[in-house]
């Protein structure tokens, strides 16, 4: 029997106000609700919004949409070098010092940036953000090459300059975070705070039984399309209609990829060159029974190389009359050549769990989910890899949500 977990349980355990310490250490999801730029000065207000809840001991702690305010430091521009100094990258340091529920209950907040999600930009331990040196991006080691061949050959040269020029944008170093754009955080000391009654409760899915058997008789791994090799494993099941599934990711802050075709290679190319994001980039097709998906959706910022990415199929059942879709998450993190198919490739975070909760946390604070379940399944396997050679580790479970 596929057992549904305790999840939605927790989700709406906490019917009434109560108190709770949070400690040290604890980290928190938020996504930015201001711009945070190196290009502004020091001291801009920044706020942001808790879009994932803080458990502590399986009750809700700290719900999603508490609101965090606070302000930008050490907010300095990138500088090219001179004859007097060397090259200097941006720096933006991100402090929130205030939380504050939506009843307008607040306390001071201590807490340290830890990652920018999907970011170019690296975080030290003390929490700046540093941004990239233009000098090292591919752009830069582009108009080497061209410099070098001018020096020989002075028409070709230009020519070249003048082709890149054309096709490609001077590298943007600055450090600008829009809204929508997620950081994590984390706390340096212990927060007491009282956390309210949900106002939209997450309810099980029911009839349980009924579940069980759906998600038992669904495949559970995706087939890559060239070579067709097994690749991503199932981790999410949707019960609604294709509008409401577009509808809340799009509220969620997630974008349509675009097909993959020839311009969107060249976009691609580009993104890669000027050390950019590229929010509709293509996705590889992966086949589900043979087909491929209906919907792909991702969630990128600043750099190719990262973005939160899902793939959708609609089932042939139906669930309580209403349409069945399965999906495949994954984080890609990293752009590498791939030692399977020997091609440059995403390389994804083998932690797929981790990836699901993610997807599940983002349609939750878009309130357009009233029933949730984590079912387990058999037959999943402990050690698999995609069809590009990446783990996949996976406690084989399936979580399911209700529009």
């Amino acid at each position: 029997m596929i057992s549904v977990s305790k999840l939605a349980f927790f989700l709406t355990m906490a019917a009434t106000a109560a108190a709770a310490t949070v400690p040290a250490g604890t980290q928190l999801q938020v996504r930015l609700t201001t711009e945070a730029s190196s290009e502004k000065p020091s001291g801009q207000p920044v706020s942001a919004v808790l879009i994932a809840p803080v458990y502590l001991n399986n009750s809700v702690a700290i719900a999603a949409g508490t609101q965090l305010t606070g302000n930008t430091a050490d907010a300095v521009p990138e500088r090219p070098a001179t004859d007097q100094a060397a090259e200097q990258p941006a720096t933006l340091r991100i402090q929130f010092t205030r939380i504050a529920d939506r009843a307008g209950h607040a306390q001071p907040l201590f807490c340290a940036l830890k990652s920018v999600d999907n970011a170019r930009e690296s975080v030290n331990d003390s929490g700046l953000i540093t941004g990239i040196t233009p000098s090292q991006t591919f752009e830069a080691r582009l108009d080497q090459g061209i410099n070098k061949l001018a020096n020989k050959y002075q028409s070709f040269g230009q020519i070249l300059s003048g082709v890149k020029s054309a096709f490609l944008k001077q590298v943007d170093a600055s450090i600008d975070y829009k809204p929508g754009t997620e950081l994590e955080l984390e706390l340096t000391k212990p927060l007491d705070w009282t956390v309210p009654a949900p106002a939209n409760p997450v309810a099980e899915i029911t009839p349980a039984d009924a579940l069980n058997k759906l998600v038992a008789a669904e495949p559970f791994r995706t087939v890559a399309e060239n070579p067709p090799r097994p690749s991503d494993i199932v981790n999410l099941m949707f019960i609604g209609s294709a509008d409401q599934i577009k509808s809340a990711f799009e509220q969620a802050g997630w974008s349509t990829a675009a097909a993959l075709n020839q311009s969107a290679k060249m976009e691609t190319a580009r993104a890669i060159i000027e050390d950019r994001g590229y929010q509709e980039a293509p996705m590889s097709i992966l086949f589900l029974d043979n087909k491929p998906p209906d919907f792909t959706f991702q969630k990128a910022n600043d750099t190719f190389e990262m973005r939160h990415h899902v793939r959708i199929w609609r089932r042939p059942q139906d669930f309580q009359g209403k349409p069945v879709w399965l999906a495949a998450a994954t984080h890609d993190i990293k752009f590498t050549l791939s030692p399977v198919s020997k091609n440059f490739t995403h390389g994804i975070d083998p932690n797929i769990d981790k990836e699901r909760s993610k997807v599940v946390n983002d349609l939750l604070f878009t309130q357009k989910v009233h029933g949730l379940a984590l079912a387990e399944r058999t037959g999943i396997p402990q050690d698999a890899t995609n069809a590009t050679g990446d783990k996949l580790v996976t406690d084989g479970k399936i979580a399911v949500l209700e529009f």
